[in-house]
């Protein structure tokens, strides 16, 4: 039976930082890298962005060189998937019906796109957007492809949606709710965004239910609305979130639900088992201390250097504020901090500029900032957030006062 010191499942960001950090810090036991696909571990937001337009290759999208996994000894796993954990015994099945033991395990799976329940959501030429491979099927079947129908109103949605028009398409975003990015920005943000997808020739749809999928000759044809509508499409975006790839961890016995739950450390409730990145359920300071599942570089980063520093023996929870990113178009957003919850609202500048930003509080004190083309404000806000301060809406919207002068003297 195959044994590692540290078996790290999931070779994405997340996974790849684990073993990084654990070479970085001198660990000499052996370290295993599993995941389901064949390729090195390698970067996941440029796929619907810059790998979809044939911008970057994927060689300039890998987080290290091929070589760099055995000059540091760490062993990759590719293309192989544990179905099973054993935490009494500390070994993994995996789908071909292999074993490995472990001594410790990180689990660092992230997710796979949530799926239409519709009729028709299994037609060839529907897509998630979650790995190279997706991304090359999707490059792989434009040829031909005069309409897409993007379902989800999300970044994933909007960003694809972005490099599609780029590419002469007729897009068409199908968002249930009444308006795009609900679930992570205020209405500000949405309404700027909506506007600038519809400015680039995005048909922009809310408020919308998907009936079924039609397809010709078991390829899509395009998405029968609710209300009757039929939209053309030869190609369909699925943007609608991602389900955590926990369900091996949950069976044998793991709390969580929506993620496997973590504590300061990274650790789960199975013995010398942790989790990071997308998949992990984490109480966040930024968030009141409730308990949230974060999808970002960012969160993969942190969480992986909390978990290696864990295991090397020197533990150092981290209480890292959040931060995001979009590009769409010619617009970067960068975000800081988690707005969920928040009370208040204040728009910094005048967004038909295009540089911006939205300020989000929450009884008065500034808990995040979306960002749009302004790093100035970006990098300036951070301070706001984790000091915990209380500007004015005054202040706050005066975009002629930077924000580094509302910080209290030293």
């Amino acid at each position: 039976m195959l044994y590692f010191d540290v078996l790290i499942v999931g070779a994405g960001h997340a996974g790849a930082q684990v073993a990084i950090a654990l070479r970085q810090g001198k660990f000499d036991g052996g370290v295993g890298l599993l995941g389901d696909e064949p390729h090195p571990p390698y970067e996941r937001p440029p796929l619907s962005k810059a790998y979809l337009l044939g911008e970057k290759t994927f060689e300039q999208l890998q987080l290290r060189p091929t070589s760099f996994w055995p000059e540091h000894r760490i062993e990759r796993l590719p293309a192989r998937r544990v179905v099973a954990v054993d935490a009494a015994a500390h070994r993994v099945t995996l789908a071909d019906g292999a074993v490995i033991g472990y001594g410790r395990m990180v689990w660092a799976t992230g997710g796979s796109p949530r799926r239409l329940g519709c009729p028709g959501h299994d037609l060839a030429g529907v897509h998630g957007i979650r790995t190279r491979a997706d991304i090359d099927l999707i490059r792989g079947e434009l040829d031909g492809v005069r309409d897409v129908a993007v379902i989800g109103g999300g970044y994933i949605g909007l960003e694809s949606a972005a490099a599609l028009r780029k590419l002469g398409l007729r897009v068409t975003v199908l968002e249930a709710l009444d308006r795009v990015l609900a679930r992570v920005a205020g209405e500000p943000l949405s309404r700027f965004y909506e506007a600038e997808h519809r400015a680039h020739g995005v048909d922009v749809r809310l408020g919308v239910r998907i009936e079924s999928l039609q397809g010709t000759d078991g390829r899509v044809s395009g998405v029968h609305l609710a209300d009757g509508e039929f939209i053309a499409a030869q190609l369909v975006i699925v943007g609608i979130g991602i389900v955590p790839a926990v369900e091996p961890l949950l069976a044998a016995g793991a709390d969580g639900g929506n993620g496997v739950d973590v504590d300061k450390n990274c650790r789960t409730s199975l013995p010398d088992v942790y989790a990071v990145g997308d998949c992990a359920m984490h109480a966040n300071p930024y968030a009141e201390g409730n308990k949230v599942r974060l999808e970002s570089v960012q969160n993969a980063n942190d969480q992986a250097t909390v978990a290696a520093k864990a295991i090397l023996g020197v533990p150092a929870p981290s209480a890292a504020l959040p931060w995001f990113w979009s590009e769409q178009y010619d617009l970067r957003l960068q975000t800081v901090g988690l707005s969920a919850g928040h009370d208040g609202c204040v728009i910094r500048g005048d967004p038909a500029s295009r540089s911006f930003a939205v300020v989000y509080t929450r009884a008065g004190r500034v808990v995040a900032l979306d960002c749009v083309n302004s790093v100035k404000d970006f990098v300036q806000g951070r301070q706001l957030v984790t000091r915990r301060l209380s500007p004015s809406p005054e202040q706050l919207a005066d975009a002629s006062v930077p924000l580094s002068s509302l910080l209290p003297s030293a």
